[in-house]
């Protein structure tokens, strides 16, 4: 090919997004492309234009147009000579489909466009309820190089990758909305599109972008592997970056890439601390709140989310609130106000007394002739949460719950009560990973952190047994299993879908305990429905990916 050149400089644009503000996502790249004017090409994530996932935002027909005139306006950017973008975007159809698209810019046109074709229809992914499939895509053709350009699940999947290779595709470019999973990174980089190289023995190059959007969150972890699968480059994890990438072409006409930085990605815990900071980061900012009010108990829970929150949002956007009641420790009071001061926020103390006393005596009739039970607790969570919804709704804050997935799970939460708020960063995070981000935020600083100080709580909340202290001497572990057992249950019934004989078996458990616990996870389906969004953690978290029908009576115990 006489006109193919020898050498390409090809920049990786590791980014956030602003889902359905096509103006700054434009405006973010054409900073991009401004300050690498020498680059050849540059790549921006899936869908870049208008974020992802844009659910049914994009069944809105403004949405397309409006897509399709931005992407013009970007194509005739590159009339000025420098380098080519390739754009994710959408694109309507004569007849009204909508389409996944990534779009190659260059000399003021739109030179190729390329269809996704694999579209996920799994745990978070419903791209089917909103996209028509596309063809097995073609090569591209561009300034004598041919480009394989599979988008993201195309390339979780051998069929378009290897149609591209027989082609004759020359290079591997696969722009992606990849969300974070624990164990997520390495599992792209080494069982998923290193399997493509091996299949394929091209070089590939994959791109992800950063930041949250509502339940989801992106870890970026963007890499190059070169043909033999070795790994040229590895982008940085929750941070955005933009990797200049140097190819030559051999004298058997393949491409490689000169090898360039290996960043560090998390280990656990960070990886999923991070998770939880980038996710509320963005969840309060985009939405506009000036900062957030919580519930502060004394307890880990609520602790480690203050610590979560100074570190999104810096100590000065957090307001914490100690609502003692009569049943409320001298230790839990003392270890609130040390967590306030370690961190550095705000703490107000509200006692709800006088609130509890006023629904006895409201009530005193209507419950004359019944034992005082469960109730007479979840009015206590309902009051402070009323307290707390109050202080939101005054001052602006919004309201950060802070129940974990081993109590969503099972149903230990206060519809109305502890589950009001905005957001919760525990959501998808079991007892046992608490106890472990706990323990490793108290001995370090987050690398993203506005609020770089440790320790953040003290040692006692950590070690001391989980209560809600809602009657007298109340321990959690007085009606439920110890967290490590419920944790292991838990695991294997919610992301393993596993029956009560299989956990029982793995485990040695008492089967009337497994099967009790699977019943508690059925009954609060209709709690966990009214539960406020959190970050995904896990492959199976509650809400976009484990959607169970509220009423049914099945069971396997």
């Amino acid at each position: 090919m006489t006109n193919a050149p020898a050498t390409l400089t090809i920049v990786l644009s590791q980014m956030t997004q602003a889902v359905g503000d096509l103006a700054a996502n434009a405006a973010a790249m054409r900073a991009v492309r401004a300050r690498h004017g020498q680059a050849d090409l540059i790549l921006y994530p899936e869908l870049q234009l208008i974020g992802y996932p844009p659910e049914d935002l994009v069944l809105k027909p403004a949405l397309a147009t409006r897509a399709a005139a931005m992407l013009a306006e970007l194509a005739a950017d590159t009339a000025d000579g420098g380098p080519a973008m390739l754009v994710g975007s959408v694109e309507r159809d004569p007849e009204g489909k909508l389409y996944n698209i990534v779009a190659l810019l260059d000399r003021g046109q739109v030179v190729a466009v390329r269809r996704k074709h694999e579209l996920p229809n799994y745990g978070t992914f419903d791209e089917k309820r909103v996209f028509a499939p596309g063809p097995l895509p073609d090569i591209v053709e561009w300034r004598g190089v041919k480009l394989g350009l599979p988008i993201c699940e195309d390339g979780w999947l051998p069929a378009v990758c290897r149609h591209l290779a027989g082609q004759g595709a020359e290079l591997l470019i696969s722009v992606n909305g990849s969300p974070y999973e624990i164990d997520k990174d390495d599992r792209r980089l080494s069982q998923v599109f290193g399997m493509r190289v091996a299949e394929n023995r091209l070089p590939l190059a994959f791109l992800n972008r950063v930041g949250g959007q509502d339940e989801l969150v992106f870890d970026g972890c963007s890499f190059v592997l070169g043909a033999d699968g070795a790994t040229m480059h590895r982008l940085v994890d929750w941070e955005e970056e933009e990797r200049v990438t140097h190819w030559t072409r051999g004298a058997d006409g393949r491409w490689s890439c000169a090898p360039g930085a290996i960043a560090e990605w998390d280990a656990h815990p960070a990886d999923i601390y991070h998770a939880m900071v980038v996710a509320l980061r963005d969840y309060v900012e985009r939405n506009g709140f000036p900062g957030v009010v919580l519930g502060l108990s004394g307890g880990i829970d609520s602790a480690i989310c203050a610590a979560i929150a100074a570190d999104a949002l810096g100590p000065d956007k957090v307001w914490c609130v100690m609502l003692p009641s009569r049943f409320t420790s001298r230790e839990s009071l003392d270890d609130a106000k040390g967590c306030a001061e370690m961190i550095g926020c705000r703490l107000d103390t509200i006692p709800i007394v006088p609130a509890v006393e006023a629904f006895d005596t409201m009530l005193s009739d209507s419950f004359a002739d019944k034992d005082v039970d469960i109730t007479e607790e979840n009015i206590q969570s309902r009051i402070r949460g009323v307290t707390l919804m109050a202080l939101s709704n005054k001052f602006g804050p919004m309201l950060l719950t802070t129940g974990n997935k081993s109590e969503m799970s099972v149903g230990y939460a206060t519809i109305y009560g502890d589950m009001a708020g905005g957001y919760n960063p525990l959501k998808d995070a079991y007892k046992t990973t608490v106890f472990a981000i706990a323990k490793w935020r108290n001995a370090h600083a987050p690398r993203l952190s506005r609020n770089p100080v440790f320790p953040v709580m003290p040692g006692r909340i950590i070690t001391k047994p989980p209560s809600a202290e809602l009657r007298p001497d109340q321990k959690d572990e007085d009606s439920l299993p110890p967290y490590e057992d419920l944790d292991r249950m838990l695991h294997m019934l919610v992301e393993e879908e596993a029956s009560v004989d299989d956990v029982a078996q793995r485990y040695g458990f008492d089967r009337d305990a497994v099967a009790r616990i699977e019943r508690l996870l059925a009954i609060a389906e209709y709690k966990r429905r009214q539960a406020p969004p959190g970050v995904k953690l896990s492959t199976r978290n509650f809400g976009r990916d484990r959607r169970y029908p509220i009423t049914h009576g099945f069971r396997t115990g």
